[in-house]
Order: C-alpha cells, then sequence, then structure tokens
C-alpha cells in the first residue's frame, strides 16, 4: 500500500511504498474469499491467487483452512474490540440520560461494521457456522478488557442490569448488530441515520426498564 509522509528537514510530502505483512495479506485475501465464496465453499486456491501468493507459501503461515479461517475471526473481532478502547463513558451523562450513554458506544461499533462489508460478511457467516462453538469455548477475550469495563461501570451503577442473563444479553446485542450490518452492506437496508435509530431502537426495546439506580432502603421505622 502506498503512504504519504512528511519526510525531510525541508519538508514536503514524499510517497512511501510499505509493504504489508504476507500474513495479513493472506488473511484479508480470506475474508474476502468467504464473502465471495462462502465459509464452506472457499479453497486455499481462492485465497492464495486474492492474495498473489502461491498456496505452498500460504502454508507456510497456516497449518489448515480451519486454522487460517479462526485466526481472520480472531483478527476482525480484535479490530471490532478496539472499538471500546477510544471511548469513554461520562458517569453523569449515565445517570441523567443513560439510553444516549448506552448509544454512544453502540453506533461507533454498528458503524465500524457498516464500513467493513467484507468483515461483516465473514464474521457473521462464521459466527453462524459449525466452527463457532468449539472455537468459542477455547478463545481469548482478554482483548474485550476496555468493553468488559464499561459493562462493569454500568452494572454497578444500575444493579437491575444484573438480573439480565449476561450471556443473553450479549448473544442478542452483538448478533443482532452484525446482522443487521450485514444487511446494511448487502443493501438490504439504506446506510443512513434513520437505519442507525431503528436500529438502536430494536435492539434496547426493553433495556431502559433495568437502566435505573436503585433507591436507597430506609433504616429504621417511619
Amino acid at each position: 500500500m502506498c503512504v504519504r509522509n512528511n519526510i525531510g528537514s525541508g519538508g514536503g510530502w514524499r510517497e512511501v511504498i510499505i509493504l504489508d505483512d504476507t500474513k495479513t495479506r493472506i488473511i484479508i485475501a480470506a475474508i474476502k474469499a468467504v464473502r465471495q465464496y462462502g465459509l464452506e465453499g472457499v479453497r486455499i486456491q481462492n485465497v492464495s491467487d486474492l492474495a498473489g501468493i502461491s498456496p505452498g507459501a500460504l502454508y507456510r503461515h497456516f497449518e489448515s483452512k480451519d486454522q487460517m479461517i479462526e485466526e481472520c475471526f480472531t483478527y476482525v473481532d480484535k479490530q471490532a474490540a478496539a472499538i471500546f478502547d477510544h471511548l469513554k463513558l461520562n458517569p453523569f451523562t449515565m445517570l441523567t440520560d443513560p439510553m444516549g450513554s448506552v448509544k454512544g458506544l453502540w453506533l461507533p461499533y454498528f458503524r465500524f461494521w457498516t464500513s467493513h462489508p467484507d468483515e461483516t460478511v465473514f464474521y457473521h457467516r462464521f459466527r453462524d457456522s459449525t466452527f463457532f462453538p468449539k472455537y468459542d469455548k477455547t478463545r481469548d477475550f482478554t482483548y474485550f478488557r476496555s468493553f468488559a469495563r464499561m459493562v462493569q461501570l454500568f452494572m454497578r451503577t444500575f444493579p437491575a442490569l444484573e438480573r439480565i442473563n449476561q450471556d443473553l444479553l450479549w448473544h442478542h446485542v452483538l448478533t443482532s448488530t452484525v446482522m443487521y450490518a450485514k444487511y446494511v452492506v448487502e443493501g438490504a437496508l439504506p446506510n443512513n441515520e434513520e437505519t442507525e435509530d431503528t436500529v438502536f431502537q430494536l435492539l434496547s426495546t426493553g433495556l431502559s426498564g433495568y437502566l435505573k439506580p436503585e433507591k436507597p432502603k430506609k433504616i429504621g421505622g417511619g
């Protein structure tokens, strides 16, 4: 790829060519290939063709197609998780406008998916595949630590959230967000603010009842 950089004491722009890491190139090619051929239909030859390398060169980086696909998922998952590394929660706003705070976290996440068509289709297909349950049991979640801290802050602020099955809540929000983003990138839904607002309303229906601080318990009689 080409990167423009300001080099030299005299200033001025110079175009610098930086070659992508071969393994990253393969991963990006595999993600594109899955969108084009499907998770089951994609072949090593498809990926190597898109990456511009030989199948033998591909196998120097991945032992099998399954390993490659799993690393593709981790690659995309880490990119999505990084969204939360750059977001901040305002405790005061959480209390005065809890749904606005939730939307402030959700919207950048949703926009990540709608701006990455290949990744969105790949991610949706992998999570919906027979490969995912086994992979999900052993995968690393530590790169979601920023998101986890935000969830813990919401839990402390709104204890009623603890009454929700956390696995069910997360699967609902994550799976539905990616599903609607897939509809956007495939052209079934328009990519505009109206779609974002409607999807958020659909996802957050019922959540507002839990986003209320608990009233302090009265001590003594009277």
